[in-house]
């Protein structure tokens, strides 16, 4: 045994030693090498690579030399960094019960950085779980380590700390008004489910979808919360708060918007279409009325679906001595009076009412992170808030108006054979935004290869082209990237 241990000391101290000597790979290709892409070399790979399986089998040299090597690469990597126009690369991670055993956080974290990037977006809370101990969790979410003995295992916290230790940022990532399959199963939080004009849930439109084998439904556990809710606000907030106390670099919001419909209802067109049906949806809408007259017609709109000559016949007899109807955003003092015009009118309240939703819910949970001075991102489709024929995408993702202190992260996942529908979502994205706003775009693909979408080296290397200049990207995801060691380390049991 001890004739084992030196050998194991002598191989370590060599492979330190050659370290000490490595250099970052700038990449195979052109397009990789001008882009400064920062992985590291094969060979320090392995080298820190085996220092770790010396560590974690308690050899305290190997610790030493691991821990000097992780601060040697995360100086060269904030080095590399900041020599490369992409100043900030990150990768989007998912975390797994089985990364709470010795040893595997470090493997995916070390991986992360050998791949040059020095930024991460921890799934913290999506599909209904939290990253939180099973023991500490105050949110009426489950969490996503359940393991007997493991009731104080905190990832969210072990993440962060190891990140650190390697030289990364670590941003909480989290599923905003999409609060999955099991809170909507709650008694005591059905208000909480926002409602479109039919009476469903997205739960039971999912569940309505799913019975048409025709349908390939890949939506189904994407559960949507009404954000004028006031339960709602007070579960998510919690939420934030709790996850704020374990200090991430950041928190980066997803899914503020309403779900995307399937076929015909991928469009709104009809006021019926809209998520705005719950309770709190709806008194929230009626107080945007500025007189009787423009309550009581709003309130027809949204329980007929339109409103008729009679009904403007009916209100003007209601309320005599109000001119015209009035609410918030309808112009006053020359407003038509016509049916037409006061149809169009209520369409545009309606909309722009279901849009402020998911804006004021961002606003509020991104206050909680930036009164700490912790950075607060949004991520969103940049085709989810457009006007399609006389009715608008129906997730409402009404981005442009998103607070202009955060960062957006748009998800330009173009399909057209090359870049260019990338970087034309890109462009409007930039052609939006506030100046002084923060742009960073999230890809997908591969390293080196061209799937469905052009390699990532070449989608980078197309977004040089962009004005003003990107500075930070994003890629998703880090399963998509590393298959193998994903599927083991979601399938595995503890």
């Amino acid at each position: 045994m001890t004739r084992r241990k030196s050998i194991l000391a002598s191989l370590v101290a060599i492979a330190f030693t050659m370290s000490l000597c490595s250099h970052w790979l700038f990449g195979h290709s052109a397009q990789a090498q001008a882009l400064d892409d920062c992985q590291v070399a094969t060979a320090a790979i392995n080298q820190k690579a085996m220092l770790r399986q010396a560590a974690l089998a308690g050899d305290a040299t190997s610790q030493k030399s691991y821990q000097a090597l992780l601060a040697q690469h995360g100086q060269s990597l904030m080095q590399c960094r900041s020599q490369s126009q992409f100043q900030t690369q990150a990768v989007w991670l998912r975390l797994y019960p089985c990364d709470s055993k010795p040893g595997v956080l470090e493997a995916v974290l070390d991986r992360i950085v050998d791949r040059g990037y020095n930024q991460i977006y921890v799934d913290t809370f999506s599909n209904g779980q939290v990253l939180l101990p099973s023991g500490a969790n105050p949110t009426p979410w489950s969490s996503v380590v359940q393991a007997p003995g493991y009731e104080q295992t905190d990832l969210l916290a072990q993440i962060i700390q190891k990140g650190h230790d390697r030289g990364l940022k670590v941003y909480a990532w989290m599923f905003a008004l999409n609060f999955g399959y099991t809170y909507a199963l709650r008694p005591d939080r059905q208000q909480v489910l926002a409602r479109n004009g039919q009476g469903d849930t997205s739960l039971t439109v999912g569940t309505k979808v799913s019975q048409d084998t025709s349908v390939d439904l890949t939506v189904q556990d994407e559960i949507f919360a009404d954000p004028y809710n006031t339960q709602a606000q007070s579960d998510y907030l919690q939420l934030v708060q709790t996850v704020l106390r374990r200090q991430p670099d950041g928190i980066l919001f997803d899914y503020i918007r309403y779900p995307k419909g399937i076929g015909s209802a991928s469009i709104a067109s009809k006021v019926k279409d809209l998520w705005i049906y719950s309770e709190a949806s709806q008194q929230a809408l009626y107080q945007r009325a500025q007189n009787q007259k423009g309550l009581e017609l709003i309130r027809r709109y949204v329980a007929q679906g339109n409103v008729t000559a009679n009904d403007i016949a009916a209100v003007n007899k209601l309320y005599p001595t109000e001119k015209e109807p009035r609410w918030q955003g309808r112009a006053t003092g020359g407003a038509s009076k016509g049916l037409t015009a006061i149809q169009a009118d209520l369409w545009n309240l309606v909309v722009a009412h279901a849009m402020q939703g998911p804006i004021d819910f961002l606003t509020a949970a991104a206050a909680a992170a930036q009164q700490q001075g912790i950075a607060v991102g949004a991520a969103f489709f940049p085709e989810a808030n457009q006007a399609i024929g006389r009715g608008f995408d129906s997730r409402l993702q009404a981005w442009d108006r998103f607070p202009a202190a955060i960062e957006w992260h748009p998800m330009a996942y173009g399909l057209c054979g090359d870049p260019s529908c990338i970087n034309a979502q890109v462009q409007k994205v930039l052609g939006q935004a506030p100046s002084g706003t923060i742009v960073a775009p999230v890809l997908t693909g591969q390293w080196q290869q061209a799937t469905e979408r052009p390699s990532l080296e070449a989608q980078m290397w197309a977004l040089r082209s962009l004005s003003p200049p990107i500075r930070s990207i994003s890629h998703f995801s880090f399963g998509w990237q590393e298959r193998q060691l994903e599927r083991d380390r979601q399938f595995c049991r503890l």
